[in-house]
């Protein structure tokens, strides 16, 4: 079942406003006026995932009698660190071998958006997203790889600007098949060097 997410903006301004005394700034100051309306726009779009239903994205498969990888690589998106509440971004990599259902290719770029666009840990949307494909869909194989750089890294804390986090779910064939998962692999990183 699919709900619209609703976010409580006016509490988020209120939110943002004490933030900014608790730092010791002035919100009414004038360029500091209308952030806190800013901001909750902000979150409000960043957080539109919650409460949709990714699955909605795999309703729609065509049958086709296609049976080699379909992959699509570079998916561009960027989420927010559930741990500091900090943007992290970069690209998903998506490959699956079809069992008879293929997915237009929109549809993967629609279904890493969902999923992405809610406060997140990298670990999990990689898993979520191959667990999607392969359940609703019912890939023979299923491959996903995130590379993306947080910001909770790079800005704070140990500050190590460049840093790229990469995690991978392989299911099915691309799991126990070591030369399926090589193609797979060679797919996604053939035209550049792997990180």
């Amino acid at each position: 079942m699919t709900h619209k997410h609703q976010v409580d903006q006016p509490r988020i301004e209120r939110a943002v406003r004490e933030i900014l005394a608790a730092i010791g700034e002035d919100p009414d100051r004038e360029g500091l006026l209308e952030t806190p309306a800013r901001v909750a726009r902000m979150y409000a779009e960043m957080c539109s995932g919650l409460g949709a239903d990714p699955r909605m994205h795999l309703r729609k498969a065509f049958q086709e009698k296609y049976d080699e990888i379909v992959l699509v690589r570079d998916i561009a998106f960027n989420s927010i660190c559930e741990h500091h509440l900090l943007p992290f971004m970069g690209r998903v990599h998506i490959g699956y071998l079809p069992d008879g259902r293929v997915l237009g290719l929109s549809k993967l770029a629609r279904l890493v958006e969902t999923v992405s666009h809610r406060p997140q840990v990298q670990e999990r949307m990689t898993e979520e997203i191959a667990g999607l494909l392969e359940d609703d869909l019912g890939a023979k194989g299923v491959a996903v790889v995130v590379e993306a750089t947080h910001t909770c890294m790079t800005i704070r804390g140990v500050r190590k600007p460049g840093s790229m986090c990469v995690t991978s779910a392989m299911k099915g064939l691309f799991r126990h098949n070591v030369s399926s998962r090589a193609e797979v692999m060679s797919l996604i990183y053939g035209h550049r060097a792997a990180p």
